[in-house]
């Protein structure tokens, strides 16, 4: 059984509240968009628990030289695609649906939007997550942070977890 954190959009913020939340999962999948400076790199390379993530359209040649565009990976018997720019069922972009076709994961993770949105995507037989952004920057009203506990194929939790309101309307 792992408990996941999923975030993304950070954009260079990262505060108690992500922490304390994510000090509780045994892993942290990121969908890109960290941003950089001290808080960013503190919270990859001393964090205890492992990051799986990909680098978003903001990120530098830090991230980019840890991370790649797209994460493939299994855990607890699902296929895991993450991705930073990916769309959403019905209107991904040319590059996530060719990335859906070859690796058919059961789970799809993406970010950018700074939209909270968990679907069941029935075309392509996957469970849909868009953490929306954690950090205090981009369009969105709600800084937010998905937890799902997962065991041998099932999902057994998942949650939103509403970490605050953003401070800078972009």
């Amino acid at each position: 059984m792992k408990r996941i954190a999923i975030l993304s959009d950070t954009h260079s913020f990262i505060d108690s509240k992500i922490t304390n939340i994510t000090s509780n999962c045994d892993e942290i999948w990121h969908a890109g968009d960290f941003g950089h400076g001290n808080l960013i790199e503190d919270f990859i390379e001393n964090n205890h628990i492992k990051i799986k993530a990909v680098y978003g359209n903001i990120d530098g040649s830090y991230i980019r030289s840890k991370y790649s565009k797209h994460k493939h990976f299994k855990c607890e018997g699902f296929q895991i695609l993450i991705t930073h720019i990916g769309g959403k069922p019905n209107s991904y972009n040319n590059y996530t649906n060719e990335l859906i076709k070859k690796i058919k994961p059961n789970i799809f993770i993406t970010g950018h939007s700074h939209i909270l949105k968990i679907l069941q995507d029935k075309m392509n037989n996957l469970t849909y997550i868009n953490p929306g952004a954690a950090g205090k920057e981009g369009i969105h009203k709600v800084r937010t942070v998905v937890l799902i506990t997962l065991h041998k194929k099932t999902i057994q939790k998942m949650e939103v977890v509403e970490i605050g309101k953003q401070s800078h309307l972009s």
